[in-house]
């Protein structure tokens, strides 16, 4: 392939995301939260910080950075909340507003997120709303966030009806991606985030999902300097597509492959732990990538491709048994016309021409849709 992977992991790499007076850095690298106030010095206007963490991130990562911080003169507060996906709830983030505002955060400070997709996700929007908006840091401690949740803006919490019906789109001032962060990740979680590695390859980078094909196993088992590359790889990826739209509102909801499906799967198990968003957007691939063989646009040869690659680095391709759980078809469907990207009563899909060539559609007849479904789901019932 055409990707070279570097050899020298003490190098940097700076990935802008260009949005005008909006513009900011994605750092990506090893070990830099032992260096985190000196990144965030010359870009914060207070010497005070909020970090908003959770109860497993916290004991292994929370004292490095406030020592960091510490170094070069930062006080901060910190909130630890709850690990999981119920964090992101109207509940947690009154009770987090109610704390910030006690400790009168005040509007030239700035909250830092030291977590995955979902503390991210909550600081971003508190941040989007306390005093009408203030400055906010991302320090993803995971391969997703890393890859995907950390990048682009998008913020919010979820709803009973769906999840992140209720956000903001709001961009953080730098995000520093630590790669050796995620060397203390189950290997279930960093699977989880290796999903939307191998998505930014399937939606518009034929080269990048062959050189994945080479690497992958590598990057699950704790090569330093292929994770530096992939995470470069993915954002830049994203990084284009956010410069180009912002709100979502042309070519950026190419980065939604898979998750018309998985966002369904989440609201199905309650977002609960049977089934993690980066699981459930891989299964979502795969559903996306049998609609389209289905519909003749992927030939059958490249949606084989997918699964073995899927199944040589141990991503999901079927939706788990449940005990107390029957999957239905119908109930999905359901959950999909809740999802934000319908239109005029229309669900739309990203689905497949070729690996690397996704495109945007709701020319989708509703019973191939359901006989993917069924398909897919008979093996768990």
């Amino acid at each position: 392939m055409t990707i070279p992977v570097s050899t020298d992991v003490s190098a940097v790499s700076r990935v802008p995301v260009s949005l005008g007076e909006r513009s900011y850095e994605i750092v990506i690298g090893d070990d830099l939260l032992s260096q985190a106030g000196t990144y965030l010095k010359p870009i914060l206007r207070s010497s005070r910080v909020a970090i908003l963490t959770d109860e497993n991130v916290a004991p292994l990562h929370l004292e490095r950075l406030t020592k960091s911080l510490g170094e070069v003169g930062i006080d901060h507060i910190s909130i630890i909340l709850p690990a999981g996906e119920s964090s992101k709830s109207l509940a947690t983030y009154e009770k987090v507003m109610d704390q910030l505002l006690e400790a009168k955060i005040q509007r030239d400070e700035a909250l830092i997120a030291l977590g995955g997709g979902v503390i991210g996700d909550l600081t971003g929007f508190a941040a989007s709303t306390l005093r009408r908006g203030i400055d906010f840091i991302q320090i993803p401690t995971t391969l997703l966030s890393q890859v995907d949740s950390s990048v682009g803006g998008k913020t919010g919490i979820n709803a009973p009806q769906g999840k992140n019906l209720i956000g903001a789109f709001y961009q953080p001032k730098l995000v520093l991606a630590d790669v050796g962060l995620l060397s203390s990740l189950p290997k279930r979680e960093l699977l989880a985030g290796y999903a939307e590695v191998v998505k930014y390859g399937l939606l518009g980078d034929f080269d990048f999902f062959g050189w994945l094909e080479a690497n992958g196993p590598a990057i699950i088992q704790g090569d330093i300097t292929a994770r530096i590359k992939a995470v470069e790889k993915s954002v830049k990826a994203k990084a284009a597509i956010v410069a180009q739209d912002e709100r979502e509102g042309g070519v950026r909801a190419l980065l939604n492959l898979g998750h018309t499906f998985g966002h369904a799967l989440e609201a199905e198990t309650g977002y609960g732990p049977y089934l993690n968003h980066g699981e459930a957007v891989a299964i979502g691939i795969i559903m996306a990538a049998e609609l389209s063989v289905k519909m003749g646009l992927l030939s059958g040869q490249e949606g084989n491709r997918i699964h073995s690659h899927f199944q040589s680095v141990g991503l999901p391709q079927k939706v788990p048994n449940i005990v107390g759980l029957s999957w239905q078809s119908d109930r999905l469907l359901d959950h999909m016309r809740q999802d934000k990207k319908v239109s005029a009563g229309k669900l739309t899909f990203i689905l497949l021409k070729a690996i690397g060539n996704a495109f945007t559609t709701q020319d989708v007849a509703v019973p191939d849709v359901l006989d993917v479904l069924t398909i897919e789901l008979s093996s768990a019932n």
